[in-house]
């Protein structure tokens, strides 16, 4: 019966991060400079939040866009953070994850054939949504840019076929930032184009400089930009999946149709911990940011000392280095460091093939575990030359 199946579904590939998780798998004691989520638990206030919902027995369906008093603190929470400005009423949607808030946006804008314009590398949860969307990925190459998207390469691949564009700032895997004037410039660019953005700013409160700076905040780009964040980063809460979306009340009354009937509502328990966190917790990622800091610098000078390239990111944690000059590919690289040394990072082709000649280290890690990592890097690389 397999013949029988969605084209679409059965075009779309496993992730090349968890294809290589396969691989770690088989070597238990392996140090994992791997993971994409906060090495901290979840702040126990916002736990005892959680657990007097169930005692309370908030456990039944909330709004479909969520508890009003959750959509509220989200917008006072981006307001005060970001300078952004959107109604609780009609202008946030509560998701189930970053993940479901990428996906219900991208199925509600996309129609068959358009082309979504994605800078690369990327982390590789896009590029699936908008094929089931039976719509078109488009990379834009920004590995001669600093890993940034700058208004020139868009220019070069926007058609009348651009639906939209996904911009990812902090961006994983590089963890680069587009810093204000960097956003000025494109805002100027793209307020002119007929295409929506779709602004992922999930590690908006994981930037070490400076403060966060959302697209949607320009002139002319609040009308055609959808802002998509949430808990998992800044308040380590992956798995309890809140999700936040913020979009003008014309475009977000659609999405929120896709909403209701993909998951209905998010879950009411994580939304009473996410209203304690956005509230009594909104400072909560200071510690974890000035931990990551921390690891980032140390992490830095020991790849310097060892003659390794990369840009210096400004948020996220990760650190996207490059193993072009070793002769190996990136998975080689990956595997034979795993083998030689077990210490786990993530080839860079699992974030498009222009991550190619790449690998992601995570320095979501203890200092412990980073400095086991770092000595058994320099081995490998020792190894090499």
């Amino acid at each position: 019966m397999e013949h029988l199946l969605n084209d679409h579904a059965k075009s779309i590939q496993i992730s090349g991060i968890r294809k290589f998780f396969n691989e770690v798998a088989q070597f238990p004691n392996a140090i994992s400079l791997t993971l994409g989520q906060p090495d901290f638990p979840t702040p126990l206030h916002v736990k005892e939040a959680a657990i007097a919902a169930i005692h309370n027995n908030q456990t039944v369906y909330s709004h479909n866009a969520g508890y009003i008093e959750l959509r509220k603190a989200a917008s006072e929470f981006v307001k005060e953070k970001y300078e952004l400005n959107y109604d609780p009423t009609s202008e946030v949607i509560v998701t189930a994850g970053a993940s479901e808030a990428i996906d219900i946006t991208l199925r509600t804008i996309l129609n068959n054939g358009d082309d979504v314009l994605l800078p690369a590398p990327v982390y590789p949860g896009y590029e699936p949504v908008i094929t089931l969307c039976g719509a078109n990925t488009i990379y834009i190459d920004t590995t001669q840019t600093g890993f940034k998207v700058t208004p020139e390469l868009i220019d070069k691949h926007i058609t009348d076929k651009t639906k939209a564009i996904i911009i990812p700032s902090p961006s994983n895997p590089t963890g680069v930032v587009l810093e204000d004037h960097e956003l000025l410039e494109l805002s100027h660019y793209l307020r002119k184009k007929d295409i929506f953005v779709l602004s992922d700013e999930i590690y908006s409160e994981l930037k070490y400089n400076g403060n966060h700076h959302s697209i949607a905040h320009y002139e002319g780009m609040r009308e055609k930009t959808f802002v998509i964040n949430g808990l998992s980063k800044s308040h380590s809460m992956t798995g309890w999946r809140i999700g936040l979306l913020f979009g003008p009340q014309n475009l977000l009354q659609h999405v929120l149709k896709v909403h209701q009937y993909n998951v209905t509502c998010a879950s009411t328990i994580s939304q009473a911990a996410a209203i304690e966190a956005l509230t009594n917790g909104k400072d909560d990622a200071s510690e974890m940011r000035e931990a990551y800091k921390q690891r980032l610098e140390y992490c830095c000078n020991r790849l310097e000392k060892m003659g390794i390239s990369f840009e210096k990111p400004n948020g996220a944690f990760y650190l996207f280095v490059s193993v072009k000059k070793y002769g190996l590919t990136s998975y080689e690289f990956a595997l034979k460091l795993l083998q030689n040394e077990e210490v786990a990072v993530v080839p860079g082709d699992a974030f498009t093939t222009l991550g190619e000649g790449y690998v992601r280290i995570s320095y979501a890690a203890s200092m412990e575990q980073l400095i086991k990592g770092m000595d058994g890097i320099e081995n490998f690389i020792n190894s090499l030359t």
